[in-house]
């Protein structure tokens, strides 16, 4: 038996994002109402898992190795993208701006894995660039993606939580309040 292909971080990170680029496909072809709020659902436990690996162990390697401006861009990327994750899992598919919502969170995740590969300047080259060991950062982001899997197949995967400075009181509602001020 064939011993299975070991991806490196790189690797891994933009299979995840051929997933999820698949899955919005899918989510935009798909018809019923049912059917939608699955792939909604299954888009957003994907994201949690891909941005929790990448806040957990890929950023932080890249601290000191790569544009920390592009690397700040990118956590309050994901910010954004975990407020309207909330609300599309909170939602059902009659809810006012349901798929307008997954619309917009598709957009959002193609412009953020378009800053992370890119081919010259992104994330991703500016890692390879550091000689960053990207097999055994592979390896230990592979090793929490299953914990996590495992963890959204019992449905106890953690809440999408903001990570950047203050975020954490500015969701939804206390967001736009805030602008206000």
């Amino acid at each position: 038996m064939a011993e299975p292909t070991k991806l490196n971080a790189l690797q891994l990170l933009s299979a995840d994002h051929r997933k999820v680029e698949a899955l919005f496909e899918t989510f935009e072809k798909a018809r019923g109402a049912e059917r939608k709020h699955a792939l909604a659902q299954q888009i957003c436990t994907e994201l949690r898992v891909h941005a929790l690996i990448e806040e957990e162990i890929f950023y932080p390697s890249l601290r000191g190795e790569v544009d920390e401006d592009m690397l700040n861009e990118a956590y309050v990327e994901h910010d954004a993208a975990k407020v309207l994750i909330n609300q599309i899992e909170a939602a059902t598919p009659d809810d006012d701006y349901f798929e307008a919502k997954v619309t917009v969170l598709q957009e959002e995740i193609a412009h953020h894995v378009s800053e992370e590969e890119r081919r010259h300047g992104s994330l991703f080259a500016q890692a390879r660039k550091a000689g960053l060991d990207l097999e055994a950062l592979g390896e230990r982001m592979n090793a929490r993606k299953l914990e996590l899997t495992a963890l959204a197949k019992r449905g106890e995967l953690p809440p999408a939580r903001p990570t950047t400075f203050g975020a954490s009181s500015l969701t939804g509602d206390a967001m736009a309040d805030a602008r206000r001020r």
